[in-house]
C-alpha cells in the first residue's frame, strides 16, 4: 500500500452517518431500558418538540482537567414537551427471533388529531378512522360491561412478555403549524405484565406529563434528527 504524502484526518463524527436528509424527523428508538420487575409499572420514553437555542454559563466540575471549577458558556437546546396522550397498547411475545406483536387494543375516543395520522389528505377523506371500533366500546358501555376489549386484554396478560403504550403528542400545543399528532410506541418497564397492561389501561384518554416519566436532574439520552 502506498503511503500518503500529507495526513488527512477525518471530518465529522462517524456517528451522523449516512448524512442526508431523513425521511421521518420524528426519532426511532431502537432500545429500551432494562425491564425491572421491583420498580413499579412506568413509561420510559417522552416525545418533545424543539423550540430553539440559547447558551448557558454553567461551572466545570472535572478534577484534572485545567478548566476544573472554571466558568465555560455551553450552547443548550429547549425543547417543548407539551403533555402526551395514551391511547392505546401493544403487547408482545418473545421468540427465538426477537419480539411478535400479538395483541393491540386502543382507547375508546381518539382525537381528531391523532386520527390525521392515519391519512394522507384529512379533509378529502371520509374520516371514518376507528368508527366501528368507538361503536364497539360505546355498546359495551351501554350493555354495562367493564370493557368491551376483555378478551384482547386477559390475552396480552396471559401471553405477553413486552407492553408497550401507544401515546401521541398534542401538536396543537406547539405552534408548527401541523395539525398532525406523532404517535409512538413507549415501553412500560416495571412490575408484572398484568400489572403493567392495567397501568396503560387506567392512563387511557389520559395525559401524562414529562414531570411523570422524568424526574428533575436526571440523566437521559435525546434521539433526533439534526
Amino acid at each position: 500500500m502506498s503511503h500518503r504524502k500529507f495526513e488527512r484526518p477525518r471530518h465529522g463524527s462517524l456517528g451522523f452517518l449516512p448524512r442526508k436528509r431523513t425521511k421521518h424527523h420524528a426519532g426511532k428508538i431502537k432500545s429500551f431500558p432494562k425491564d425491572d420487575e421491583s420498580k413499579p409499572p412506568h413509561l420510559t420514553a417522552f416525545m418533545s418538540y424543539k423550540a430553539g437555542m440559547t447558551h448557558i454559563v454553567r461551572d466545570v466540575d472535572k478534577p484534572g482537567s485545567k478548566l476544573h471549577k472554571k466558568e465555560v458558556v455551553e450552547p443548550v437546546t429547549i425543547l417543548e414537551a407539551p403533555p402526551m396522550v395514551v391511547v392505546g397498547f401493544v403487547g408482545y411475545v418473545e421468540t427465538p427471533r426477537g419480539l411478535r406483536a400479538l395483541t393491540s387494543v386502543w382507547a375508546g375516543h381518539l382525537s381528531e388529531e391523532c386520527k390525521r395520522r392515519f391519512y394522507k389528505s384529512w379533509h378529502s377523506s371520509k374520516q371514518k378512522a376507528f368508527t366501528k371500533y368507538q361503536k364497539r366500546w360505546s355498546e359495551a358501555s351501554k350493555d354495562g360491561k367493564e370493557n368491551p376489549m376483555a378478551a384482547e386484554v386477559e390475552r396480552a396478560k396471559k401471553y405477553c412478555q413486552v407492553i408497550r403504550a401507544i401515546c401521541h403528542t398534542q401538536i396543537g400545543k406547539v405552534k408548527i403549524g401541523q395539525k398532525k399528532a406523532h404517535i409512538k410506541e413507549i415501553q412500560v418497564n416495571g412490575g408484572t405484565t398484568e400489572k403493567k397492561v392495567d397501568f396503560v389501561m387506567g392512563l387511557f384518554e389520559q395525559e401524562v406529563k414529562v414531570e411523570d416519566v422524568f424526574s428533575q436532574d436526571e440523566m437521559i439520552d435525546t434521539i433526533g434528527a439534526t
